[in-house]
């Protein structure tokens, strides 16, 4: 299980260093095989710092170019010579000093002094797509006029590395299956070797739900493989992009983000170890789930376009003529949310 160490600190607050947490996981009877630093931006925003554009002229010998001087908070403003149309005297931007290594992909380019149609270049002004931070390349990034000169852009941007740890967890240890988990043995740990720390529990003050007539009903018909299935079906919803922050801790757990909704089923998933599935509540025929198991050989095709066949085992999450779900395992692609999804049963 991939455990991410700045994620852990939400939870729980500790000086550890990342080889130093793995070590006090192992001894606990977490073992942790490895820890790997992850660069949220590959390379860090390294080499680039705020900047504001004191002059831009144009280029004596180009139709498109600008000749700017630069205030970079140290020593002279840097002469840059930048091709963006959207250049101006005043802007707070992002400067690429002289050493800088940008990256493109898997390749990468050093910025150099360079002498451009004859003037010289002493750095790059950048845009969103060269730094790692957006896709736009339709101009510079302009910054808020209260950007500090000189400021580091790691620390503009709140850009730090994560490290991942590879904790290997027992069957014996589901409680352990979880960010909040390990969090709850790391603050043991930690009282029980003096070090005076706190628990810091998901903040629920916020949450809020109306209960309303015509939701869907559960019934399970197979009682001893599902003592229990529980579920709310939530009116309204806008499936969209999810925000970066929440892409970002998916990601660097090895998880592909999808929308929103999804989204938010795999993050409380790997925050509390607490299972989650979103079904499209339209898809569900006959408003009615049921919780049973299908006959032996019955095809399923799942989330990932694949036809699987059936035991009679597989515990179902079904609808009046099919099943939706392999229960705990894989969700089906017929009643999977869309970005035409407007109702789901969670």
């Amino acid at each position: 299980m991939n455990i991410s160490y700045n994620w852990l600190k939400d939870y729980v607050d500790f000086d550890l260093l990342p080889e130093e947490l793995a070590a006090a996981l192992t001894s606990i009877g977490l073992e942790t095989g490895g820890v790997e630093e992850i660069q949220t931006i590959k390379g860090g925003l390294d080499g680039l710092v705020i900047g504001e554009v004191l002059t831009s002229v144009d280029h004596p010998d180009s139709d498109h170019l600008h000749v700017t001087n630069v205030n970079v908070g140290q020593g002279e403003p840097l002469q840059i010579v930048c091709g963006a149309p959207n250049v101006a005297a005043g802007q707070k931007v992002v400067v690429a000093l002289i050493g800088t290594k940008l990256y493109s992909g898997d390749e990468s380019f050093t910025i150099k002094k360079s002498k451009i149609r004859g003037v010289e270049s002493f750095g790059m002004i950048c845009a969103e797509d060269e730094i790692g931070i957006g896709t736009s390349h339709a101009g510079i990034i302009v910054l808020p006029q209260d950007a500090e000169v000189g400021t580091l852009a790691k620390d503009y941007y709140n850009i730090k590395s994560d490290y991942i740890l590879e904790v290997d967890i027992t069957p014996n240890r589901v409680d352990a299956t979880s960010h909040f988990g390990i969090a709850r043995d790391l603050y043991s740990y930690l009282l029980q070797n003096g070090i005076n720390t706190r628990l810091k529990r998901p903040d629920v003050s916020r949450f809020k739900i109306d209960i309303s007539e015509g939701g869907i009903p559960v019934r399970v018909e197979n009682t001893e493989a599902c003592p229990r299935y529980s579920g709310l079906t939530i009116k309204g919803v806008e499936v969209k992009e999810s925000p970066d922050w929440l892409k970002d801790r998916l990601s660097l757990i090895g998880l592909r983000p999808i929308n929103n909704v999804v989204d938010v089923t795999n993050y409380v998933l790997h925050e509390l170890g607490h299972p989650l599935h979103a079904f499209d509540a339209n898809e569900i025929s006959g408003g009615e789930v049921i919780v049973k198991t299908l006959p032996e050989g019955t095809k399923f095709i799942t989330l990932d376009e694949l036809e699987r066949t059936l035991t009679d085992k597989d515990l179902m999450i079904c609808n009046d003529k099919e099943g939706m779900c392999i229960g705990g395992v894989f969700g089906g692609l017929k009643s999977g949310v869309t970005e035409k999804t407007t109702d789901v049963f969670l």
